[in-house]
Order: C-alpha cells, then structure tokens, then sequence
C-alpha cells in the first residue's frame, strides 16, 4: 500500500502496531495527542494532532488508502471528557476517510460495547450491542457509525473488538487474553483481506476459555496461535474465589461491568508496568 495512517501511536497498543505498519506501506503516518513517540522508521511520519478536532484530522487522511484508528481515551470517565476524543474523534476519522476516498477503516473497538453479557454466555459477533459504560457506549457508537457508513457510502470497516490485550495477571485474562503477537496478526488481516465490507471480530488469541466466537468472521482469515491456558494453574492459584454476584467477575466486561458509569476502572485490571506504556 503507499499510505497507511495510525491514530493512537503513543499508546500500548498502537506503540507496538507502528513497526508492522511500517512494513505494509510506502509511508505510515502516526498520530497521538503526545509531543513525540520516539524513534521512528525510515518511512514513518509523526503528527501531533488532537482527534477531536477535523481541521487535525482531515489532512493526515489526504492520499491514504486506509486508516487503523486506535486513538482513545482508554478509560472509564464522564461523558463530558468521553465525547470529544472517544465520539466526535471516531466521527471525524470516518468522515475523513469517506472525504478522502479511503478504501477502509480499521477500528479498535472493545469488548465494553457488549461487555454486560454474563460470562457463561458465550457470545458471537452478532449479538446486540450491550455496553457496560460510556466507554463501551462510544465503541457501539463508532460500531454503528462504521456499519452506515459501508451501507450509505461504501467505505470498509473492520471492528476489532479487543478483549485484554496485556499481560495475564488476574482470572479473567486467562479467557480473555490477546497477545501481542496475535494482535498484530488481527490488525494485518483487517488491512490485507481483499474484501471487508463491515465486520466484527473479537480481538482473542486462541485460549481454551475464550468467552466469545469468532466463527461468523472467518472471512478475515485471522487465526491466532496462542493460548493463555498456559498462565491458569498460576494465575488459579493465587487467587482468591470469585463471588459470581460480582459483575466483575460475571460479566464480560470485568471491572468495566462492576464500577458506577463515569468511574476509572483501569486501576482494578491489575496491570502490569509494562502494560502501561
């Protein structure tokens, strides 16, 4: 491809997606709110832009062939601070990209939009939206965004619900795990399937306690190869019992699904140092 644009560089995820970029494309732009994300690659171009706002946006779209759109806040806040980065940010990618002519959008979206299904329910990409919060309630947003503007104006959208994609370190991630390597896998297929239209697929490696299926999207070809069954005994053993009235603990969405809406939930997912970048 000549051009691919990236939204959210300086985060976790996006931090870890720049290099595998880089290698798709004649010239990867990264974008973040932050000053700087570092060293970059030969054919890496970084912007300092604020996704909320078009007049930022708009031209790092121009001459691009898709846009992998991972700029957020990742946390749970009020819907006052959620609106301008998390819906108008997602409206302004896709508004964008349709302007411009892009062919695709690729979008981290979350297991939050549908994150108050009880977990032994295990749910496909089909099921209706079901947030846990006004985080969640931005990733149906911009799901819903994505789907019409594929029926109204032909413009691709691929939805990567993500899991957990850090380190395993509590009971949850040991069915919701999505490594890195295997993210990355996810985010290539998004980009190099020949045909999208809008989809949906979860962002899990291939753990034997998955709580989700990805059947129906197997058109994407992603096929992930590692399993956090290995982490269990561990992870099992120095635990406590979880109470299964806990929405924490019961839904889809762990902390997400127990705190009040408006309510950091990041310090109760027990991440690591590493996970923090």
């Amino acid at each position: 491809m000549k051009k691919l644009v990236l939204t959210g560089a300086a985060g976790s995820l996006g931090s870890r997606l720049r290099a595998p970029l880089a290698a798709m494309c004649e010239e990867l732009v990264s974008t973040d709110i932050v000053e700087s994300v570092g060293d970059l690659a030969e054919n890496e171009t970084y912007v300092q832009a604020d996704i909320a706002e078009m007049a930022a946006v708009e031209p790092l779209l121009e001459g691009a062939d898709m846009v992998i759109h991972f700029g957020a806040l990742v946390d749970e806040v009020p819907f006052e601070q959620m609106l301008g980065p998390n819906f108008i940010g997602a409206y302004n990618v896709w508004e964008a990209a349709h302007k411009h002519g892009l062919r695709r959008v690729v979008y981290a979206s979350s297991i939050h939009a549908v994150g108050m299904y009880p977990k032994n329910e295990r749910i496909g990409i089909d099921v209706p939206h079901r947030p846990d919060t006004f985080y969640g309630l931005a990733k149906c947003f911009a799901e819903d965004l994505g789907r019409m503007y594929w029926e109204k104006r032909g413009l691709e959208a691929v939805c990567l619900r993500i899991l957990s994609c850090a380190n395993v370190t509590n009971p949850r991630a040991v069915g919701s795990w999505l490594s890195y390597d295997d993210m990355i896998q996810l985010v290539t297929r998004a980009i190099d399937t020949p045909i999208t239209g809008f989809s949906v697929v979860y962002g899990v490696s291939d753990n034997d306690r998955a709580p989700v299926d990805n059947t129906a999207a197997g058109h994407l070809g992603y096929r992930p190869r590692d399993n956090a069954e290995q982490f269990a005994e561990k992870i099992y053993a120095n635990s406590p019992p979880l109470d299964p009235q806990d929405p924490s603990h019961f839904r889809h969405g762990g902390p997400f699904a127990g705190i009040p809406l408006g309510q950091s939930a990041m310090g109760l997912l027990n991440l690591d140092k590493d996970d923090k970048k």
